[in-house]
């Protein structure tokens, strides 16, 4: 992924207020390992029930703001992005708001997410190998692909509204 300032990121939710984009709290930009991102992901540490999720389509910078689900699942949900089935982190419901009309009708879509977001880490574990002559770093690759996809196909519905 390509680095983002703080004014990118802000500017580049979509469906967020402008006061919600000046009150979140951004994660320390200069500390981050843009080359082992496929999307940029954060809890507020001020407001823990927001979340953020940041990718790039068509070479511009898409944001929306995601907001913690009431309530707990009754078994272990899977991540819609990453879709690791063993995961080491917990898996949440986060809905958001569509951006444009939609959004000002009330209307949401939800998914089911790591909850901090591990998912850029998760996509990259070396994956268990199959069986004789696996292809690791072909799989591993497909995944990291698929988590990219299933990002950027979530932040375009909710931008376009759809």
């Amino acid at each position: 992924m390509i680095p983002l300032t703080e004014n990118q990121i802000r500017s580049s939710l979509v469906n967020a207020t402008k006061r919600e984009r000046n009150q979140l709290t951004l994660p320390d930009l200069d500390t981050l390992d843009w080359d082992a991102r496929d999307f940029l992901g954060w809890r507020d540490a001020k407001f823990p029930k927001l979340g953020y999720v940041v990718t790039v389509i068509d070479d511009e910078p898409v944001g929306v703001l995601l907001k913690l689900a009431d309530g707990r699942t009754l078994t272990r949900p899977q991540c819609s992005w990453c879709e690791d089935v063993h995961l080491p982190n917990d898996v949440v419901f986060f809905v958001a708001k569509r951006a444009g009309d939609a959004g000002r009708k009330g209307d949401t879509v939800g998914t089911l997410a790591c909850a901090e977001f591990q998912c850029n880490v998760n996509a990259r574990k070396r994956p268990r190998t199959a069986y004789v002559g696996f292809d690791v770093e072909a799989a591993k690759q497909q995944r990291i692909d698929a988590m990219r996809n299933n990002v950027t196909r979530f932040v375009a519905g909710v931008r376009d509204g759809n």
